[in-house]
């Protein structure tokens, strides 16, 4: 408890200070952040196959260089951040400045998960470093050799009293979370984000939880099957089934299922070969408890594909469900692994009823050709987020909000929006103390009247404001008028003085 007081005095210090508000510091330690990732790639790559015998193309595409473009795209941008946002003004303000300040929290602390231990944990870190904050980095000791990483290599370019790394299990955690924050960001299970939050009440601490849930994917017979199948199986199959976004479970009719089923064998043996598990290409699960709930999730329904395990090397064969019942474990916890069940049901109605009699998903991916039904998803569900016609790559859109909703999470992330989620939005009205806005102003003092009472109610009114679209428009035909009268009235002068 000693060295978090100690590490948090510290960074206390250090952001009293004011350096981290330097837009130019913030920048160097980003493009220290940048340098980091591009020199010790190999070292990141490394550690990840080691925790979870991550392939190396799925570390490259979901972790190293999503870390060094998520990085790149704030550098680009940051100033246009940082500045003052100016908003619309209402009549009653026309002659005052309005305007809205981004300020830091403070000191943050941000935790990061172990299923994808770098980029759960930087890029939030990114975010609040590009918004002036100090951070406690605090890495998933369960993918034990990416904390490492974590903790020997980040403080070599980062300011070490600004962005101290700290390791620590679950009885740690707890004496950590005891601390005073001014910001926690939670990447992890709704069962430890219940309990980050209950911890962040005790001083009103803002939090962003980024959890995970059960999220479904709908199926039509409208779509090109093969292609559908690949990207859900993909969706699945990525980092194991270990991913907050996969897929859960799929909805689709009877029909749909048998031919689902026909197509993923056969995908399954073009990606992995007959041997799935001599395959290089799918990861491992992360450790023994995970892979014990598996199998007892496992035993739901009937196996339909798959179903092979190996308890030496953890390895779970993807395997499809069949005949699964609402009420299965499989069907009522986050499934985390490379375990697939269909429901079906009859039609998009069906299946809309089936998703909105559970928690919120973090993400509902919809595969229809239709745009009917797309819409009937879209507006008549409510999720996190929304994928048609793919899966997961719409968390690397970084100018799309990355977030849960419910019991999947609060707040988001991701480009300008993680610069938002830690950035207070401080707003500021500036007035003059010239005699003409005294005199509109002084209708409030006492003594009230009638009279002021009118005058405040004509000053306050809502007024529609004029489209944006033609107020350029409206401004260019004024200033065209002004400019045309000025010149005639030029010429009548001199050709007066000429006539004289």
């Amino acid at each position: 408890m000693t060295t978090f007081d100690d590490t948090l005095q510290r960074a206390r210090s250090a952001f009293a200070s004011g350096k981290t508000r330097d837009i130019n510091f913030r920048r160097k330690q980003l493009e220290n952040l940048l340098r980091c990732y591009e020199e010790h790639e190999n070292d990141m790559i490394n550690a990840l196959e080691a925790d979870l015998r991550r392939p190396k193309q799925e570390s490259l595409v979901v972790e190293t260089e999503l870390l060094k473009n998520d990085v790149k795209h704030i550098l680009y941008h940051l100033n246009e951040w940082v500045k003052p946002e100016k908003p619309s003004k209402s009549f009653v303000n026309l002659m005052d400045d309005v305007q809205i300040f981004k300020e830091p929290y403070g000191v943050t602390l941000v935790i990061g998960a172990w299923n994808y231990p770098l980029q759960l944990l930087l890029v939030p870190v990114a975010s609040a470093i590009a918004a002036g904050n100090c951070v406690v980095i605090k890495p998933s000791e369960i993918a034990a050799n990416c904390a490492k990483f974590v903790a020997d290599v980040i403080p070599k370019y980062l300011d070490n009293d600004c962005y101290p790394v700290v390791c620590a299990g679950p009885s740690e955690t707890a004496e950590l979370l005891q601390q005073r924050f001014d910001y926690i960001f939670y990447t992890g299970s709704t069962r430890v984000g219940k309990i980050i939050h209950a911890a962040a009440n005790k001083y009103l601490t803002p939090t962003t939880l980024e959890l995970g849930g059960k999220s479904p994917v709908y199926i039509d017979k409208s779509v090109n099957l093969r292609t559908a199948v690949k990207r859900i199986l993909w969706g699945k199959l990525i980092n194991c089934g270990q991913t907050c976004i996969a897929p859960d479970y799929v909805l689709c009719s009877k029909e749909m299922q048998e031919k689902f089923i026909v197509e993923a064998k056969d995908v399954l043996k073009e990606w992995y070969g007959d041997n799935i598990q001599s395959s290089p290409d799918l990861s491992r699960i992360i450790n023994q408890n995970n892979y014990q709930r598996l199998l007892g999730l496992m035993k739901s329904g009937r196996v339909a594909l798959g179903g092979k395990y190996d308890a030496s090397e953890r390895f779970i064969e993807p395997t499809i469900l069949v005949d699964v019942k609402p009420t299965d474990p499989v069907m009522e916890e986050e499934i985390f692994g490379p375990v697939l069940p269909i429901f079906t049901v009859e039609n998009a109605y069906d299946a809309i009823k089936f998703i909105n009699a559970r928690e919120n998903p973090l993400v509902l991916y919809i595969f229809t050709s239709e745009t009917e039904v797309q819409n009937l998803f879209i507006n008549g569900t409510q999720s996190g987020g929304a994928c048609i016609n793919d899966t997961i790559m719409h968390y690397a859109v970084d100018v799309l909000p990355f977030g849960g909703v419910g019991m999947s999470g609060m707040g988001s992330y991701h480009g300008k929006y993680g610069f938002d989620t830690f950035s207070h939005q401080k707003s500021c009205l500036g007035k003059d103390l010239a005699a003409i806005g005294e005199k509109l102003a002084s209708a409030r003092y006492p003594p009230y009247s009638d009279q002021k009472s009118s005058l405040l109610t004509f000053l306050l009114r809502k007024r529609r404001p004029l489209p944006n679209l033609h107020l350029p428009y409206v401004l260019a035909f004024g200033l065209g008028v002004g400019v045309s009268v000025l010149v005639n009235y030029l010429i009548q002068v001199r050709k007066g003085k000429l006539s004289r």
